[in-house]
């Protein structure tokens, strides 16, 4: 059946604490549902792996044994760990699956009247460092060697979970669509009309507003941003992004847009850009192949790496 003869079809719920958009071309709504319902038990599959408030989950498993011993674990999330940590030498620690276990001292709802001590700062960062993640391929074991440390998957396990309901769906036959995990976004395939896919990349401070469309196919788009979480003092907006490495919140930046073709690195390299800041940021994705980005700073300016044209609609 041609791409013209069928419809797509959505569906809109909440799963791993975030709003999932989950569009599919199918011949009919049955069909449509049938895939949608797959996806959604993947998704849902993943949480369950990766998720840090189920205690009888294999992360809580691992980081209840912090400092005592390695945890036995599936090669899933092994893998997931490994690549995780790959990251994480790849950005010299501005990704870290082990920033779970930064004692939070920065609040965001309102409540904060000054900045916490530099002492303060230095000692929410001591379990931090993806250096004490300690993996053992050979045994399949994940270890933290820290008592007290703990990893989680919030700065890259939506990607994840995307990524892997696309190849699901793509097994099933699935010819065209896309999962958007709060702006963590993979699109595959051409919509009914034979066109390209078309993201939206909006003014973080009018939401409302694109300023370009930009057509993918079969790509990923992670959308990051930190204009509604932020403390300001002496005129510094500070987000709620937190460099592992220091405990200080990153500046300068109010969104940045990822493009390349898997959601999880893509999820996992947004949050790094906020964290490296724009110069070397910039400089770090015009060095990677099939990666691009678009920054949008706090002055509102629209930067791009070398490869991204924007097509302006105002």
């Amino acid at each position: 059946m041609s791409l013209f003869a069928q419809k797509n079809f959505k569906r809109t719920l909440t799963l791993m604490g975030s709003r999932f958009d989950i569009t599919v071309v199918a011949e009919n709504k049955e069909k449509g549902n049938e895939f949608i319902d797959i996806a959604v038990a993947e998704i849902t599959r993943i949480e369950k792996l990766i998720s840090s408030w189920d205690p009888k989950s294999e992360t809580s498993l691992i980081n209840s044994n912090a400092g005592i011993q390695p945890v036995k674990v599936s090669k899933e999330l092994y893998n997931l760990i490994e690549r995780s940590l790959a990251i994480s030498k790849l950005t010299n620690g501005a990704f870290d699956i082990s920033y779970a276990s930064l004692d939070k001292i920065w609040k965001y709802d309102g409540s904060m009247k000054q900045m916490p001590s530099e002492d303060e700062i230095s000692s929410s960062i001591k379990k931090v460092g993806f250096q004490n993640i300690i993996i053992d391929k050979e045994n399949q074991t994940v270890f933290l060697k820290v008592e007290g440390m703990k990893i989680g998957f919030g700065a890259i396990g939506k990607g994840y979970a995307a990524d892997k309901a696309k190849v699901m769906l793509i097994d099933k036959g699935v010819k065209s669509g896309i999962i958007n995990a709060s702006g963590d976004l993979n699109a595959w395939g051409k919509q009914t009309n034979g066109k390209d896919w078309m993201v939206a990349i909006t003014n973080p401070l009018n939401k409302e507003k694109a300023f370009s469309w930009l057509p993918i196919h079969n790509a990923a788009v992670v959308t990051s941003g930190n204009y509604e979480k932020f403390v300001k003092f002496k005129g510094i907006r500070y987000s709620h992004i937190i460099d592992p490495r220091t405990g200080y919140p990153s500046t300068g930046i109010l969104s940045v847009s990822i493009f390349t073709n898997n959601a999880e690195f893509a999820d996992a390299i947004s949050t790094s850009i906020f964290v490296m800041g724009v110069d070397t940021g910039l400089d770090f994705i015009n060095q990677l192949k099939g990666v691009e980005c678009i920054i949008v700073d706090e002055n509102n300016k629209v930067i791009t790496s070398k490869n991204i044209e924007l097509k302006r609609t105002d």
